[in-house]
């Protein structure tokens, strides 16, 4: 068998229709199109310290430490350096245009939806047999046995287990509904009489509720939703139409996916 392995056009394109990414293709060409098109009415414009400043954030997200590194990064994906401006450069317009469309929205919708980001500091013990949870639950509140004893012995998961079943802070969309009822009503520090949930029986510690609060980076995760939201509410006006090499023509309109789907 030869050590080489030639790959045309249409292999790439065939292998693209086979593992379904043509759709996602699509969305992501027009996305890019829509941003660039959207800035250049809005009147954004791009300085050069910026870009600079992109292509280092770039550089940085992707661990490109020295020049070496970059060119072998670029090499490994088959890309120029004006590409490697090009992506510098659609990032900091993405960034400038969500900036520009929705800086204002952001505090308004913070606390608009204030519940949703209230966090919580838990621990956690899931067990399968609910009378066990129950029996557990009764000994803590009467100090018979300790969390971390019933992490040593009931959690599976070997980290968790040495972290004493620690879950981290964890914001309200990080639980199941049923159990961010009950994690956001405590008074801490409480134990949580068992929750059942197709997972098990959680058996929950609540250390400390802490609420919300619009920080950096709060501020930054609204600004990308809102954009993201906004650019799929874009795509799903159009009906993106396409030639591919192979001369395979497609008419795809997401909308009309998402109504037949619903």
């Amino acid at each position: 068998m030869s050590n080489i392995v030639k790959v045309s056009n249409e292999d790439i394109i065939y292998h693209l229709k086979i593992s379904c990414q043509i759709p996602g293709l699509l969305e992501a060409i027009a996305s890019r199109q829509i941003i660039t098109e959207t800035a250049e009415k809005e009147g954004i414009a791009i300085e050069i310290a910026e870009l600079q400043q992109s292509a280092d954030s770039l550089r940085l997200v992707n661990n490109l430490v020295k020049a070496e590194d970059t060119w072998e990064w670029l090499r490994k994906h088959y890309l120029s350096l004006d590409n490697f401006e090009e992506i510098a450069n659609l990032n900091l317009l993405s960034a400038k245009l969500a900036h520009h469309l929705f800086a204002e929205k952001v505090e308004p919708f913070f606390y608009a939806h204030q519940i949703d980001y209230s966090a919580a500091v838990t621990y956690e013990a899931v067990l399968d047999d609910e009378d066990l949870a129950l029996e557990l639950f009764y000994a803590l509140k009467e100090g018979e046995i300790s969390f971390q004893e019933i992490a040593r012995q009931y959690i599976q998961n070997p980290e968790i287990r040495r972290a004493g079943g620690y879950q981290g802070i964890r914001k309200r969309s990080d639980f199941r509904p049923e159990i961010a009822s009950a994690v956001f009503a405590a008074n801490p520090p409480e134990i949580l009489k068992p929750v059942i949930t197709p997972k098990g029986v959680h058996i929950i510690v609540v250390e400390e509720i802490i609420a919300p609060e619009l920080n950096e980076q709060v501020r930054i995760a609204i600004l990308g939703d809102l954009f993201t939201n906004w650019l799929k509410e874009q795509i799903n006006q159009l009906e993106i139409v396409a030639t591919l090499a192979d001369n395979t023509n497609f008419s795809y309109a997401p909308a009309e996916i998402l109504s037949k789907a619903s």
